[in-house]
């Protein structure tokens, strides 16, 4: 049977989904949270370093006191949470959702959805690294889990392919805790992840970081013995002659995250460089009653950021919810040159906005242009770091609805 749902239902239970639920639940509408694990707060249980909430409590907390701050806000707004509960299917003709849970399977029918399933690790399968598949070759966030939840040393001798910030994390955390790290190796000529891990993660335990560089072969057999480094050319190519053996039991992968997005590319349009649904300033894609947040929109650096995109969500959708719907002009924007990453996609007449995205290059300084209504300068832009522009309720002044703004970063 299926069952008249509540006004918002957010799927997920991870920093985004636990802000979008207390907000939309805050904001007077019925709320429900489906989390998958035995409780929420994803990977924040986890990243016991330090680094989070700088920017939302002006703190600066471990990953589970972050999740704790965001659970105990979920508890307080009194959001209906069911764990051990994952959806397995959305009809796209209207906001009906089923999903297993212990008690069997569930049908509800919500006025509004918000989608907040995160990233998964890619996989070192699609590298396409020739060789054997030997034990010892590990995902960086199975990794910290073996490290930080289990107390398990993945091995003696490490190798970190990819310079992703959890991987460089994992450096540092392996180091500290007994290992030898090789190197992190990184195919880029700049570094994955944030210039702080850079700094305290690698430098100050005299990691090495080899830029413009990749693995070019694996060598063991029932246990990964080394791998193959080499230097790439400006086409990302292995240049033969600097091939060396590096001699490892344990390689850990950093390189990169896919939006988990699999219930929803069917019905609602993804963009092709976030690989995640397009949505406008509110947070809304393309389908009227499915609202997206989090790091299955586009990969975002902190996790302040991640539940700040999912307050925005949860507010719109219990609005919508309630009926208290209005639907302003917008401008479509357009990625132009030195742009990668652009969160969102549409910008709405008097709705206050901060617009997320990354350079293709590192520039500094640099100019930020959006259409003809804003251009700003920022000393330094970073393709491993995301830039946030504000823009105010009435910084698209009059007229020019459904004519889209091209978004340009270029050196100042």
């Amino acid at each position: 049977m299926t069952r008249e749902g509540p006004d918002v239902l957010v799927i997920g239970g991870g920093a985004a989904g636990m802000a979008a639920a207390t907000a939309a639940a805050e904001a007077g509408a019925s709320t429900m949270l489906f989390e998958r694990e035995r409780e929420p707060g994803g990977v924040l249980a986890q990243c016991i370093h330090t680094g989070f909430g700088l920017h939302r409590y002006q703190e600066e907390l471990s990953g589970p006191e972050f999740g704790e701050r965001l659970l105990r806000a979920l508890d307080a707004s009194g959001a209906q949470v069911l764990c051990e509960c994952s959806a397995v299917d959305i009809a796209p003709d209207g906001p009906v959702v089923e999903a297993l849970h212990p008690g069997g399977r569930l049908r509800v029918r919500p006025r509004t959805v918000i989608w907040a399933t995160g990233a998964q690790e890619r996989p070192f399968g699609s590298l396409m690294i020739p060789g054997p598949r030997p034990a010892g070759i590990y995902t960086a966030g199975l990794a910290q889990r073996f490290v930080n939840i289990h107390g398990l040393l993945p091995g003696r001798r490490a190798l970190i392919l990819g310079s992703g910030d959890i991987g460089l994390i994992m450096a540092r955390r392996l180091h500290l805790e007994g290992m030898e790290v090789a190197a992190v190796v990184e195919i880029q000529p700049h570094p994955g992840g944030l210039v702080r891990n850079v700094v305290q993660c690698l430098e100050d335990y005299g990691i090495p970081l080899l830029l413009s560089h990749t693995i070019t072969a694996i060598a063991g057999g029932d246990r990964l013995t080394g791998v193959t480094v080499a230097a790439v050319d400006k086409a990302g190519r292995p240049i033969a002659e600097s091939e060396r053996y590096v001699a490892v039991d344990t390689l850990v992968l950093s390189v990169g995250l896919i939006p988990d997005n699999e219930l929803v590319a069917g019905f609602t349009p993804l963009d092709p460089v976030n690989r995640g649904p397009l949505v406008d300033a509110r947070m809304r894609t393309r389908v009227p009653w499915l609202y997206a947040a989090g790091n299955n929109v586009a990969i975002f650096d902190l996790v302040d950021a991640v539940a700040a995109v999912g307050e925005v969500a949860g507010r719109a959708a219990a609005r919508q919810a309630r009926g208290d719907v209005v639907e302003p002009g917008a401008i479509p924007l357009v990625r132009g040159s030195g742009v990668h990453h652009l969160v969102p996609s549409r910008l709405l007449r008097g709705v206050p906005t901060t617009l997320y995205l990354r350079a293709t290059r590192p520039m500094r300084p640099a100019r930020i242009r959006i259409g003809e209504f804003h251009t700003q300068t920022v000393p330094a832009v970073r393709p491993s770091e995301m830039v946030e522009v504000r823009l105010p309720a009435d910084a698209l002044g009059q007229g020019g609805d459904g004519i889209p703004a091209t978004v340009e970063v270029s050196e100042a």
